[in-house]
Parts: structure tokens; sequence; C-alpha cells
């Protein structure tokens, strides 16, 4: 069975075992987590998929917070010919590390 659910703006297609890196979370690492945007659940023992309008209903995707990190850096750049303009300027951004342990509907 697997769910596609809404985190940090992004989608993400999730199983139960399944680790994914969703942006920043104030979860400690060990504490449960319940993600409450599901849009579809498919794959059960019925094989039939459940969409929802824009989400489902009681359904939700529970996980464990196993780590947090940071991305490797972006590098913009901005210049401009013949102008001795430049500007470079970094980002990381910050992640949180979840394993997924159950769909529930």
């Amino acid at each position: 069975m697997y769910a596609i659910v809404r985190a940090g703006g992004k989608q993400y297609r999730v199983e139960k075992g399944d680790t994914i890196y969703v942006e920043r979370l104030t979860a400690p690492v060990g504490e449960k987590v319940t993600l409450g945007e599901v849009l579809l659940v498919a794959g059960g023992e019925e094989g039939k998929a459940r969409v929802g309008s824009p989400l489902l209903d009681k359904a939700s995707v529970v996980g464990t917070v196993i780590g947090e990190g940071r991305e490797r850096k972006v590098r913009v750049f901005k210049y401009k010919k013949r102008k001795h303009y430049r500007r470079t300027r970094g980002h990381r951004q910050s992640y949180t590390a979840l394993r997924i342990d159950a769909i529930e509907l």
C-alpha cells in the first residue's frame, strides 16, 4: 500500500518502511510525527485507489524522526556583462529525515 502526502509544500509518494526527507520540522529525533494531508491512498487489500478532493478525510501517515541535517550548498551567481556587477549568494536547505511507520485510513 502506498500514499501520496503533502508536507512542506511538496508531495511525496510513501510506503511503509520508506525514508523521506521533508522540510525541517520542529520535532526532536525519535518522536512520532503524523502527516495529515493525505491526497491519495492506493494498493490496499481491495486494490482500489482512494483519491481525496483535495484531501482524504480520516487518513494519515505516521512516521518517526530519524535525523536532521542540511542539503548541499546551492550557489546563486548574478552578473551583468561589461558593467562590473557580480553577486554570489549561497543557500543550504534544512531537512528532517522521516521513516514511515504506518498508513492509517
